[in-house]
């Protein structure tokens, strides 16, 4: 039997989602609980998929079953396409399985041409509405289907409203609605080159085309990416008989939610439009009315929607946010989904609905959007003045939040201006970890380069900083401290605006309003808690990055970098000194100088987390990102180790590597240098020493990460020089220290000899930023250069440095675990790049029987509600 392209809205229900799309399952699961939907069918997403194999055609098969249900629609509503009686009339709407408000166009009054536009005028006795109709759907079909932009039409409306000398194009006469779509055909005939379709069928066809390939387009493909959806799933179409909210004064259309969108508040919230088609309300062409006016004008049809729209949220037992028109005072439903809300919305509802018996506790944690939690937890802007503003640029939205301030072009000046109480943004062609200081005093972050993981994002998103990265229409001149964008050149000083969360950079400055985590947010993470069987980690390098983590509930550190310990100007001379040295002996000496001050940082961050378990990691940058650069650095590091400049210089060029992410860093240092390791260790063991005499009743069990593993040989070379120095200073204190050495597993090598390495190490943490690096053999650095060109060819439908890759970096990590708990039961495994952070690769480590995540302090709530949500969709022990 031939396979079922096409259903009527009385064949599905909201269970066929995946075929018919959101909109389509939602359409006919009101029209099987009886409601008032003007009566159409649905075109699969599966057609579309077929639309795309075939090579952008409509195959006969879907065309017959097409043509077959226009007349199972012409029986039901007893109106013909073309008819010269009783003319049929279409919306042609897109829907698919996942709601991508705006994302794709909709058609209205399809079916219209001069005859029956003549018919309709007549038989209405209302030929104003008829013209209007005729001229609307010339402009939406030209727009949609065709492509000539609706700014031309926008224009000869202008411009007609101005010969009549009106404001609102409801004061335009029938007469004059004639005469500007004899204007529209014109224009269409003159950008097409041929007159504008008169067939229905013609017309239809065009239209199913034009959401086929509409799911395809740029607005669509980014929409996607930010959302996790995938593009195989396809769009359906909808083909919906008209119902009319502009036959006159009796008429109207609407948009409702059954709760505030932006608060969560119950109550009906929503606008509408007397004498008005759908998009007027959407498209805010003339100002609606409260939702709550429509009772004056419509008692009869008002009071049949709050019925219908009680009938709804019990139904799905959700928020609904619905579309709908009142034709001659008799309501019809056009369209019901699961409203889009704010993050702070989204929990008040959640907890509303198990207060009101609707929704249970694991019910509540699993409808809520991770990432949205991001926004609640960092200033926002005010959403009104954000309408009003103009983009000038848009970039990566690398670390939620926004921020304003004036422009500065080094971390240095950053600092100088911060101090005079300046709010700044800084802006770099990229930043480096010397910058550290500067990105920790500036409102926000804006680089050229770099994507979502690059040294910019991470740091930002670690702070809780506002950063946007990767905006390449930037044309920079740090020498002048100017930069060019959108038209625009802006100098030290300047004021720009950033928005994190959408990448979006504006001119001058949009107020913020502070981030308010309510009381619903405490209740909804009590219960993620409650259900989780991951541990939730942070990555922090600073008592305040592990505090405000602990605020936000992590419970360990899993990644403390100690190289951004070692940036201060005291501690990076003697690193520096270090690095110069000739000697083992003058290197020990250097490093001296720095043990109290790794001691004390290491004291802290214990103390910080309270007694739970903190990872910190040996160094693992190449030591050429240490060295200095400028001449004055470069003569006060040669007078100190009693050398000439020429000779620092030489060795700061030796250091110089072709391919430094896999040249002489990570476990690499402490086997050349092992009086580093040597060092770090006792800094780690005499601060958990130090911690747990003030603190008995802690459990002190410090976690040593040796970074950047591929062999076992090395492993073990280092882990000795870790357990030798160890036991010493445990020895010498006269206490009983338990502590563990473990690996960062970041090169495919380790996962492929896991089984060798889990032998002697007592946890693997996955470094998937590396890893990741490693396995497809790209540069996270330098990937926005093509992955762009990735994405338009869906080589890749996501950045996998932003979204883990599964498919192979996932089965890598499986094959470390599977290989590796064998032979070592007690093995615990964690992950500590960016993914720890980003929902879809938590479900995966959740999958996968990883012991925790760790990710920055801001994700840490994503990540819990993450944890919670995947155990309850896949329950493990």
């Amino acid at each position: 039997m031939a396979r079922k392209w096409v259903y009527l809205f009385k064949e599905g229900d909201a269970g066929m989602r995946e075929l018919l799309g959101g909109k389509g399952a939602n359409l006919a699961e009101m029209t099987k609980i009886g409601l008032p939907v003007p009566q159409g069918f649905t075109i699969t997403t599966e057609a579309c998929t077929q639309y795309y194999e075939d090579g952008k055609t409509i195959n006969d098969e879907i065309r017959e079953q097409i043509d077959a249900h226009i007349l199972k629609m012409e029986e039901i509503t007893g109106k013909k396409f073309g008819d010269h009686e009783n003319p049929l009339l279409v919306s042609v709407r897109s829907g698919a399985r996942a709601s991508m408000p705006g994302m794709m166009d909709t058609i209205l009054n399809l079916g219209l041409n001069e005859d029956v536009v003549r018919v309709l005028a007549e038989k209405s006795n209302n030929p104003r509405w008829a013209w209007d109709c005729y001229r609307r759907f010339i402009q939406m079909y030209s727009d949609v289907v065709m492509e000539v932009g609706k700014k031309y039409f926008e224009e000869l409306i202008d411009e007609m409203k101005a010969k009549k000398g009106v404001t609102q194009d409801v004061d335009l006469t029938a007469e004059d609605l004639h005469e500007l779509a004899e204007q529209f055909k014109a224009e269409y005939k003159s950008k097409i080159g041929s007159d504008f379709p008169s067939d229905p069928k013609e017309q239809l066809y065009g239209a199913i085309m034009a959401v086929f390939r509409s799911w395809d387009n740029p607005r669509a493909n980014v929409y996607r990416r930010d959302n996790d959806i995938p593009y195989s799933w396809g769009t359906a179409v909808n083909v919906q008989s008209m119902a009319f909210g502009n036959m006159g004064d009796d008429c109207g259309t609407g948009v409702a939610f059954t709760r505030d969108p932006g608060t969560g508040a119950k109550g009906l919230f929503g606008e509408f439009l007397t004498n008005a088609q759908g998009e007027d309300v959407v498209a805010g062409v003339r100002t609606p009315m409260h939702i709550n006016e429509m009772e004056q004008k419509f008692p009869e049809a008002f009071k049949q929607f709050t019925e219908v729209c009680q009938i709804l949220e019990k139904h799905y037992r959700d928020m609904q946010d619905m579309e709908f028109t009142v034709e001659h005072g008799k309501l019809y439903m056009l369209q019901t989904r699961n409203g889009k809300r704010t993050a702070q919305a989204a929990l008040k509802i959640a907890c509303d609905l198990v207060d009101e018996g609707m929704r249970t506790e694991e019910e509540a944690v699993a409808m809520i959007d991770p990432r949205n939690l991001d926004t609640l937890l960092h200033p926002q802007f005010d959403q009104k003045a954000l309408k009003a503003a103009t983009p000038l640029g848009k970039g990566l939205g690398a670390s939620p939040g926004a921020a304003c301030g004036k422009v500065v072009f080094t971390a240095d000046d950053a600092e100088v201006w911060a101090a005079r109480g300046e709010k700044v943004i800084l802006v770099r062609l990229e930043t480096s970890p010397e910058d550290i200081t500067g990105m920790k005093v500036a409102q926000g972050i804006l680089t050229v380069r770099g994507g979502m993981t690059s040294h910019a994002a991470v740091v930002a998103r670690g702070m809780g900083t506002c950063c946007v990265s990767g905006l390449g229409d930037i044309v920079m001149d740090e020498a002048n401290k100017k930069f060019t964008l959108g038209g625009k050149t802006f100098h030290e000083g300047d004021f720009i605006s950033l928005d994190g969360s959408t990448g979006n950079v504006y001119d001058g400055v949009i107020p913020t309003v502070d981030a308010s985590i309510a009381g619903e947010f405490g209740r909804i993470m009590a219960w993620a808690d409650k259900y989780r069987k991951l541990a939730v980690r942070t990555n922090a390098d600073t008592p305040q990055d592990a505090k405000k983590a602990r605020e936000l509930g992590a419970e360990g550190i899993g990644l403390c970098r100690t190289e951004h310990m070692f940036f201060d100007p005291e501690r990076i001379f003697a690193f520096r000194e270090m690095i110069v040295s000739d000697t083992k002996e003058e290197r020990e000496e250097a490093l001296e100088k720095i043990l109290p001050y790794q001691q004390g940082d290491f004291e802290a961050l214990y103390e910080a987390l309270e007694g739970n378990p903190v990872t910190i990691r040996f160094l693992d940058p190449p030591l050429h990102e240490f060295v200095p650069q400028e001449e004055e650095e470069i003569e006060k590091l040669a007078k100190a180790k009693n050398k000439s400049v020429q000779e620092i210089k030489d060795i700061i060029t030796s250091l110089h590597e072709f391919n430094p992410m896999m040249g002489h860093r990570g476990l690499r240092l402490a086997v050349t240098y092992p009086e580093i390791a040597v060092m770090q260790t006792k800094a780690v063991i005499r601060a958990a020493i130090n911690v747990q005499k003030k603190h008995p009743d802690w459990k002190m069990n410090p976690e040593i990460m040796i970074p950047l593993t591929s062999e076992v040989k090395e492993f073990n070379v280092v882990k000795k020089v870790v357990v030798e120095t160890a036991d010493e200073e445990i020895k010498k204190a006269g206490v009983n220290l338990v502590y563990q050495v473990g690996t960062m597993v970041e090169i495919p090598r380790a996962c492929l000899t896991a089984d060798e390495i889990a032998k002697n190490a007592d946890f693997f943490c996955f470094g998937t930023n590396d890893l990741t690096q490693m396995t497809f053999g790209f540069s996270r650095d330098d990937a926005g250069k093509f992955l762009n060109a990735y994405y338009d060819n869906k080589i890749f439908e996501s950045d996998p440095f932003a979204k883990l890759d599964q498919v192979g970096v996932g089965k890598l990590m499986k094959m470390a675990i599977e290989l590796g708990k064998p032979v070592n039961p007690h093995l615990h495994v964690g992950i500590c790049g960016e993914h720890g952070g980003d929902p879809s690769s938590v479900e995966f480590c959740h999958d996968i029987g990883l012991d925790y995540v760790s990710c920055s302090p801001f994700r840490v709530p994503v990540a819990r509600l993450a944890a919670a949500q995947a155990q309850i969709k896949n329950p493990r022990k």
